[in-house]
């Protein structure tokens, strides 16, 4: 999964892509790299980030998306709000990533309508609050039951079991610990039974991690941490690794799943 953020105050890529001539080139070159899905979001969802009302959100992205669906690609909108959801795919996208986890009813009720793909993922609070002091009792056993709970109201609401892919949300109300406790035992999501994405990105957390050796690093510097996650994340039995390089993805993705085990024998999540 390529990243597309139309947005001027993305972490990684904010402003790179927001007028939409260059977000369309960055997506069709995402595409050329590999892609086989593009996510494409109009809001930050990075720390402390402010919302932005709806109408400017779906402006932002609505050039790219039909573009792109205009081309057979398959199209993500990243998105928590339902009436940025369905306008998005009215434009031609297919799935819809909400990164507070279709908590909305209405949000539910609208990817059940268009018959559409989710990503349900886990975020501790919002992103203005989310990183103020993220707790859990056990992050891996926290985050899991969630992500069930949120899959079983999918499916009441008449989203498809086939149709639901689940994100443990790492960066999003988690400490460095907590990140590191999910990718070390990702293969417990597995066990829920639904295809598992992982977003490490160039997030905060590597950068955290490679301050004793490299200082301070940008976002863009991270690239090599990212892939270190990515190959990790392969071997835990994740499905779909949403990244800003696709090229060095699909590298990392291919050499890791032809050097994984077939079976993974994570810890089972209690579902209640």
């Amino acid at each position: 999964m390529g990243v597309v953020n139309a947005t001027p105050d993305s972490f990684s890529d904010g402003g790179d892509h927001l007028d939409p001539g260059r977000g369309i080139e960055q997506a069709r070159r995402l595409v050329a790299d590999g892609a086989d899905i593009i996510d494409v979001g109009g809001e930050s969802t990075r720390p402390y980030a402010t919302p932005v009302p709806a109408d400017e959100e779906f402006r932002r992205i609505e050039p790219v998306i039909t573009d792109l669906a205009s081309d057979g690609s398959v199209v993500s909108v990243d998105t928590s709000k339902p009436e940025v959801a369905a306008a998005a795919l009215d434009a031609g996208a297919s799935i819809v990533n909400d990164v507070t986890g279709l908590v909305d009813p209405q949000m539910r009720a609208t990817c059940a309508r268009y018959r559409a793909g989710v990503v349900i993922m886990h975020m501790q609070g919002t992103p203005e609050t989310m990183q103020d002091d993220p707790s859990y009792d056990d992050v891996v056993v926290d985050v899991g039951r969630f992500l069930a709970a949120q899959s079983r109201a999918a499916i009441e609401a008449g989203i498809s079991i086939e149709s639901i892919a689940i994100d443990p949300g790492i960066g999003f109300g988690k400490t460095l610990e907590h990140n590191v406790d999910l990718l070390q035992r990702l293969d417990a999501f597995t066990h829920l039974g639904y295809p598992v994405l992982v977003g490490t990105s160039r997030k905060g957390f590597l950068g955290a991690l490679l301050e004793p050796v490299r200082g301070q690093t940008q976002p863009k510097e991270r690239d090599g941490a990212t892939a270190a996650t990515m190959a990790l994340a392969v071997d835990r039995g994740a499905s779909i690794l949403r990244v800003h390089d696709v090229r060095l993805g699909l590298d990392v993705a291919t050499i890791a799943k032809a050097m994984v085990r077939n079976e993974h024998h994570g810890e089972e999540i209690d579902r209640t």
